[in-house]
């Protein structure tokens, strides 16, 4: 800013100097007087300014001069105003050439500065502003009429489902518990992996309350300025109370209700904990909630205060998992009530072959079948939009790649070898599809999934696992004699099976039923030694060479089915189900109740 003022200062001081009038001697000035080459004059006192009809030069200076001032001496005893009005000069009243007074140039001199002042005026009134704004921040109950979503939109949680119907039923009427003496809880807990329906819950609830709902996200308690957090959270409640009986939903709690900092922590006494301190003596402290139920949402519960998580504040902790095969078709049917089906669209075995999905990931199918239907030009979305969505959300979308013809063999061998051992090993999922036909980052895939859901897997289906995502790797070497990159994500899953088998499972008879390698973070950390940890690698390289050897021995086993089903693959690109079994010669085993795996196996 000094700069910029300098520079108009500058500025100012050479255009003043360029329109000053150029001081010349009288003498001179006498002499354009009788060269009648004086235009006018203006004169003050002694002082005489003018300008010429013509430019001439300055004696002594060479330059020309048009704009003159000079002094006439005082003893000058000359005719000066007859020699003017015999050369007809025009004698002026006001100045020849306006000057900028003093005034005006330090006026517009220091304008910069004031600018400058005012700028920082305004962003510390703007900043008051936002600080005022933060800690009284108005909040208001949810409209229920922008919300339109009730309990039955709800579907594949039911236990879910009641324990909040049980808070909502309390707050409408609070007399029948009143009676027995029965208080409800001041929090409930919605925790669980993406997806699977806490915030649809809560709107739900907002919808079916009939009480003041007020929702609040984490990030709106997080600000840079330190307080406002623990305003804003003083405000939430307040507001609340005032509403009694009321909910509070927040969401994403684990933002501002992380484990608080241990003692030796520098810095432990941040906004964050601030905010967490406000909300624990909200719920449960000096200040009285009564009549005030606090929902809240998130992914992360091992991450929260264990304060957060006693009685008397979230009494209730509920996991919402992933719906099961019932759960599923309900969710699909929920979702599906506003799109046209087809007679031949069918939700109950479309549900049996989506385990492991979320509500969130169900309603993203039913919608890619839409928009398959839309884009294939029909009204009605069938079966075949079903499973091709489905295709398209498990597997990825088709690439246009034409693979050299060498290339497509292997990968119709390698997918082949996955898919032989899933039929040849006793227990495994189903062979659902097998296809070359390059999707996402992949070549080719071969896709498993149980009949049914299963939620405790035993060591032999563990290794029958191994042993299948193996079998890619295995054919190509048997056939061809070579292991390609293609193995890669073969590689991780196997790898990955045997270190929890081995590491957290205890599953190994070396290691011994103990947990060496943790959930998260360095094994070295809790007190496990480096000789615990060899240990561990050499199980798990063991125990997936057992598994590639028996992979190779099945595969030698049944050759010839193996090059039957890789010739029908190479001939078709893409097998389904029956397809598969009939070209491998086996049976399709019969659904068998619990014993397959709730999520699905694919193998690149």
């Amino acid at each position: 800013m000094v700069l910029l003022y300098l520079a108009v200062f500058v500025v100012l001081s050479v255009q003043d100097q360029s329109v000053r009038p150029q001081q010349v001697s009288y003498t001179e000035f006498k002499v354009q007087v009788e060269a009648d080459n004086v235009a006018e004059i203006f004169a003050r006192g002694n002082t005489i300014e003018g300008s010429l009809r013509q430019d001439r030069p300055l004696p002594g200076a060479g330059e020309n001069y048009r704009q003159f001032s000079t002094e006439r001496p005082v003893f000058a005893n000359d005719d000066l105003l007859g020699a003017l009005e015999q050369n007809n000069v025009t004698v002026r009243a006001t100045p020849v050439i306006q000057e900028r007074g003093l005034l005006l140039n330090l006026l517009i001199s220091v304008a910069p500065i004031a600018l400058l002042v005012l700028f920082y005026l305004w962003l510390l009134r703007r900043q008051s502003g936002i600080l005022g704004m933060g800690a009284g921040k108005k909040f208001q109950p949810v409209d229920p009429e922008k919300i339109r979503v009730t309990f039955k939109d709800v579907a594949g949680i039911d236990e879910v489902e009641a324990e909040i119907s049980e808070v909502v039923d309390y707050l409408k009427e609070p007399h029948k518990y009143q009676v027995i003496g029965a208080k409800p809880p001041k929090g409930v807990l919605l925790s669980g992996p993406p997806g699977t329906g806490k915030t649809l819950l809560a709107r739900a609830t907002a919808g079916e309350a009939g009480v003041p709902f007020f929702h609040a996200s984490s990030s709106e308690f997080v600000e840079m300025i330190v307080g406002v957090g623990a305003s804003r959270v003083r405000e939430l409640f307040q507001t609340a109370r005032n509403s009694a009986p009321s909910i509070i939903f927040i969401d994403e709690i684990d933002a501002i209700g992380r484990k608080r900092s241990g003692s030796l922590a520098v810095g432990g006494h941040d906004e964050r904990e601030q905010t967490l301190n406000q909300i624990l003596t909200e719920m449960d402290g000096f200040s009285s909630s009564e009549g005030v139920v606090v929902l809240a949402a998130t992914n992360r519960p091992d991450v929260l205060d264990p304060a957060l998580l006693r009685p008397g504040r979230f009494d209730r902790s509920i996991t919402v998992h992933a719906p099961d095969q019932k759960g599923r078709a309900q969710i699909l049917g929920v979702h599906a009530r506003n799109v046209r089906l087809a007679q031949d669209a069918d939700l109950q075995a479309l549900s049996r072959v989506t385990p492991g999905m979320t509500g969130a990931e169900l309603a993203n199918l039913i919608n890619e079948a839409a928009l398959l239907a839309v884009k294939r030009g029909r009204s009605e979305v069938d079966q075949r939009d079903l499973l091709d969505a489905l295709e398209k959300v498990q597997l990825g979308t088709v690439r246009n790649v034409v693979m050299p013809a060498e290339e497509r063999r292997r990968t119709a061998f390698h997918e082949s070898g996955h898919a032989l051992l899933g039929m040849l090993e006793a227990g495994a999922d189903p062979v659902r599809k097998i296809s070359i036909i390059p999707r996402g980052r992949s070549l080719g895939v071969t896709l498993s999934t149980p009949d049914t859901d299963r939620y405790g897997y035993d060591e032999n289906y563990l290794k029958g696992r191994i042993v299948g995502a193996l079998g890619g790797m295995a054919a190509e070497e048997l056939v061809f004699g070579v292991v390609t990159t293609g193995a890669e994500s073969d590689l991780q899953t196997s790898t990955h099976l045997a270190r929890m088998m081995v590491g957290r499972w205890g599953m190994s008879q070396r290691i011994g039923p103990v947990q060496v390698l943790p959930e998260e973070g360095d094994p070295r950390v809790a007190g496990v030694s480096e000789g615990m940890l060899d240990a561990v690698a050499e199980e798990v390289r063991a125990l997936v060479d057992e598994c590639y050897t028996r992979a190779k021995g099945l595969l030698q086993e049944h050759r010839w089915r193996l090059e039957a089903l890789a010739e029908r693959v190479l001939d078709k690109e893409t097998l389904d189900e029956p397809e598969i079994y009939e070209a491998a010669g086996i049976q399709r085993p019969p659904i068998a109740g619990g014993a397959a795996l709730a999520g699905q196996q694919l193998n690149q």
